[in-house]
């Protein structure tokens, strides 16, 4: 009785131990029929006998094929794929397909409907073509059976290869294990009119089968010429659409360019103390940066700062704010647009404007108020950014990009010589723009040394990092044979940040007035001597100082200008020396500290302003041949898995 519990014992731990290894998801048998045709085209069946557990196989299996192959100059050309039939278990079976990278999936089986348990065959026939390689003294099939990219381990792998009548194979090769492997655990032989090859072991996940057949010259018909330079056109789409894209949007912005944006003749600039018609500080400051720079508030600075002088408003210097006061003298009926627009700010508070952190709404609606009554009246007069026929540029640019990516059919490696270059582009133009505008802002002296330092700190770092992604990305991409992609994508990219700067110009009024302002700009920097030395320039005196003042603010020429009337006040008699403005209010002045305080503060008035704007509302978010091949080489493979 003992013997035979453990008899009936053995038997069920057996049992058990049969039913757990045959719980196992496995392909049982990989077979695949290939014709190969005199013209070249192959017919394939693949027969994938699977034990379905219910595991990572639900409601079916998915086959990946890919569509590149490595001709025999070891250039990746495009092949020829057309799904004839899916079925399962001998019938036909539901499928869908989509692209992925380099290749297609072919998923079997309805989302709605689960596989019963148990063994099912799976078959896939499809027709493929561009997988004969041609050399000088032979023809040569090498193709990839199973593909190395599949989850399952497979029992054992075959195919039977049918050639056209009357070809004899010259060699046959094998290759077995991952990819890039040269294991040989697999048979070739004839067998009549066939060959057979088998593996000799167990194939693991990711482990396949590559086969290689050497034929005579002759065996298969090659190409036409016609169908080379079709298929040549085929492969090299992508860097012809990247090179056309290129000519065409630089011969857009070329004749653009020749149309809008070329800049009228510049006149002789010669030193003057006086604005070109007689413009505001403000206009001033609009018509030399081409528009607003640092959203205008140096520009506001310099309209107050002439209010000031001419007597409508005081200008009252506190430690932490700066408050505009409106003073008894009528508005004028010719004050300019900007002015008028700061005047009304100040009488639209009571008649004191405090630029500090407690009041930053009111100064940030005078700032909006300012700029748009500008924009209003002067957008296009002096300068066209010429906006429109650059966006036309960027969109033609787009869609030659999106021309690439849709009909390319890039690889993974591909699509890193297109993203590459547009997000280096996007990367400059935003440091450019950032670091301009930071170094705009500054108007301290240790302000504008520290933003070029940190400028050149930068620049070198982003230079030497793009320098060398460039070297890496060039050989790469010749080594890839994709170098003519990566020059055309480049040259998309650099002629959009070249004519980004080049299309604006300013109108025949805005370059008159432009060197009207350089002479101005040359007279409030010269030397005393050579200012002196100018016919007919007006001596130097408080009024004449104080009524250029506001325009060295707004060319940003303060400093040598205050040091200029500092200078002057040394010289000047006991009286001029003791020079105070009624316009200012705040710290007291006296000989050779003038320049310096009054020269900084003109210069900071814009600091005052932008530091005392609300902080801007926050987001939140959350969290080959046969004589060097290897297993995984040649044409076909793939792999796949369960869904």
């Amino acid at each position: 009785m003992t013997r035979f519990f453990a008899a009936l014992g053995f038997i069920c731990l057996f049992l058990t131990m049969a039913v757990g290894a045959r719980a196992e998801e496995i392909f049982t048998t990989y077979h695949s029929a290939i014709d190969v045709a005199k013209s070249g085209l192959l017919t394939v069946t693949e027969t994938i006998t699977a034990n379905v557990e219910g595991n990572q196989i639900r409601r079916g299996i998915y086959r990946d094929f890919p569509l590149t192959f490595t001709d025999s100059r070891g250039r990746t050309a495009k092949v020829d794929f057309k799904l004839l039939s899916v079925e399962r278990d001998g019938a036909e079976e539901p499928y869908r397909t989509e692209g992925i990278s380099g290749g297609i999936r072919i998923y079997t089986g309805d989302k709605d409907v689960f596989l019963p348990r148990g063994e099912h065959v799976f078959q896939f026939t499809y027709e493929t073509a561009r997988q004969i390689r041609f050399f000088d003294d032979h023809d040569e099939l090498y193709w990839n059976v199973t593909g190395t990219e599949w989850v399952f381990p497979i029992e054992e792998a075959s195919a039977t290869v049918t050639l056209p009548a009357g070809v004899r194979p010259e060699a046959l090769d094998v290759f077995t294990g991952r990819h890039g492997a040269t294991d040989k655990n697999a048979r070739a032989l004839e067998d009549g009119d066939r060959l057979v090859f088998t593996t000799t072991r167990r194939l693991e996940a990711n482990e396949g089968l590559t086969i290689a057949i050497k034929m005579p010259k002759g065996s298969i018909d090659p190409p036409s010429v016609s169908q080379e330079r079709v298929w040549w056109f085929y492969d090299n789409l992508p860097p012809i659409l990247a090179i056309a894209g290129f000519a065409i949007t630089a011969l857009y912005y070329s004749r653009m360019w020749l149309k809008v944006g070329r800049d009228p003749a510049r006149g002789v600039i010669v030193p003057r103390w006086d604005a070109p018609d007689g413009i505001s500080p403000a206009l001033v400051n609009y018509i030399d940066n081409k528009g607003f720079s640092g959203q205008g508030w140096t520009a506001l600075s310099a309209a107050a700062l002439n209010l000031a002088v001419d007597g409508y408003v005081v200008l009252k210097d506190f430690k932490n704010s700066l408050v505009i006061t409106r003073t008894a003298k009528a508005k004028p009926p010719s004050l300019s647009t900007g002015e008028a627009a700061v005047l009304s700010a100040v009488q639209r508070n009571g008649g004191e404007l405090t630029i500090d952190k407690e009041n930053g709404p009111a100064v940030q609606k005078a700032g909006a108020d300012f700029r748009s009554a500008m924009e209003s009246e002067h957008r296009g007069k002096y300068y066209n950014a010429n906006t429109v026929y650059v966006v036309g540029g960027v969109v033609l640019s787009f869609l030659f990009l999106a021309a690439i990516f849709l009909f390319g059919n890039l690889d993974e490696r591909s699509i890193g010589f297109v993203i590459v270059p547009v997000a280096a582009a996007v990367f400059v133009m935003i440091f450019i723009v950032v670091f301009s505008h930071i170094f705009r802002r500054q108007d301290s002296l240790a302000g504008r040394i520290f933003s070029v330092l940190a400028v050149g700190f930068a620049g070198f770092f982003g230079i030497s990092l793009l320098l060398g992604m460039g070297a890496v990305f060039f050989f790469d991409a010749l080594e890839a044979h994709q170098l003519p992609l990566l020059i055309g994508v480049g040259g998309i990219v650099l002629v959009n940040m070249l004519f980004f700067y080049l299309m604006g110009a300013p109108t025949p009024l805005g370059s008159k007035m432009m060197d009207g302002i350089d002479g101005l700009r040359q007279y409030l920097t010269l030397a005393e001597k050579e200012r002196m030395n100018m016919a007919g320039a007006p001596e130097m005196s408080p009024q004449h100082f104080e009524k250029l003042l506001p325009y060295a603010v707004a060319l940003g020429v303060e400093k040598p200008w205050s040091q200029t009337f500092d200078r002057w006040l040394l010289a000047a008699a006991a009286g001029a020396a003791a020079y105070q403005p009624a316009w200012y209010h705040g710290n007291s002045f006296t000989a050779g500290s003038f320049g310096e305080r009054m020269g900084g503060f003109a210069g900071s008035m814009a600091s005052t302003m932008t530091a005392s704007l609300p902080p801007p509302p926050s987001s939140s978010s959350s969290g080959f041949s046969s004589g060097g091949g290897f297993s995984g080489g040649g044409g076909g493979g793939g792999g796949g898995g369960g869904w």
